[in-house]
């Protein structure tokens, strides 16, 4: 851990996540046009978000600054692959780390790593599909579209919500805090689809106000201090791919995980790389 990353990392340690998360939330969900009109031109000063790329360009008409940041884009402007067999990136951002499960470790960074049993809510069997298989986390920044879609059609089987931390999930905090995506809290949801298992993991982070998925709405907050889970056997909700599944009010990561043989990522998917929703990232292995 350099100077840098230590002055940002070491003082969340002491932090009240979850307290200063509420607080964001009222801010974030305020509609009084003074103040969210600021909010809102002064992350579209400070990030470059592209206003072009909203189906609403107009900040005048967000009821709140939540409302912006979660905004729709506009029909085309993130074309689906169409390549066979495509796997289709979930959402827009840059990838933090892309590779192989070994022996059910994830890689971090600098050699850090979590097991994907702590990763799915400490349960071996809800992890054990993925072993040896392949993962991506992928961080959103606050210029980035906050909405995740789906990489392939896939049928619920069951949603997992993990409590935990809410340490930040920018590059310093990732590169010093260890297992830091097995301790924040998060959201994982467990599909079925043509190649398998595929599980999307929804992390929270500080700030974050909730994180909520199209078939449950809100799933945090409110926090609780066990594993809680939902199966999905009869009526389970199936989303084709590029279908909105969730969303992030405000920003933070999603980690896709496939089984062993399943699927492979594309040769330039790697870690720094700037990715946009529905653009090939990999590909199912027929």
């Amino acid at each position: 851990m350099n100077l840098k990353e230590a002055l940002t990392t070491l003082p969340q340690y002491v932090l009240p996540h979850h307290a200063l998360s509420s607080m964001m939330s009222l801010l974030t969900h305020c509609e009084n046009k003074t103040w969210k009109n600021l909010m809102i031109k002064q992350i579209i000063r400070h990030y470059g978000v592209n206003m072009e790329e909203a189906k609403e360009s107009d900040i005048q008409a967000y009821p709140s600054f939540n409302d912006f940041f979660t905004r729709e884009l506009k029909p085309g402007v993130r074309p689906l692959s169409t390549e066979t067999n495509a796997i289709a990136c979930p959402a827009d951002g840059v990838v933090s780390q892309a590779g192989g499960i070994t022996d059910g470790r994830i890689f971090q960074a600098k050699g850090k790593s979590f097991t994907a049993t702590d990763l799915l809510g400490g349960d071996a069997e809800r992890a054990a599909p993925f072993n040896n298989g392949i993962f991506t986390t992928i961080y959103l920044s606050p210029k980035d579209y906050h909405r995740l879609h789906m990489p392939l059609t896939g049928t619920l089987r069951e949603m997992v919500h993990i409590p935990g931390r809410l340490f930040s999930v920018n590059p310093a905090t990732v590169n010093s805090v260890p297992g830091l995506f097995a301790r924040n809290e998060r959201v994982a949801a467990i599909f079925d689809t043509d190649s398998g298992p595929m599980a999307l993991i929804l992390v929270g982070a500080i700030f974050v106000s909730s994180v909520e998925t199209v078939w449950h709405g809100v799933v945090t907050p409110p926090s609780i201090t066990s594993v809680q889970s939902w199966q999905y056997q009869d009526n389970a909700p199936t989303l084709k791919i590029g279908e909105e599944m969730g969303r992030f009010n405000m920003g933070s990561t999603i980690i896709v995980l496939f089984g062993k043989d399943k699927a492979k990522w594309a040769d330039e998917f790697e870690a720094g790389k700037t990715v946009k929703l529905g653009e090939l990232i990999g590909r199912v292995v027929a």
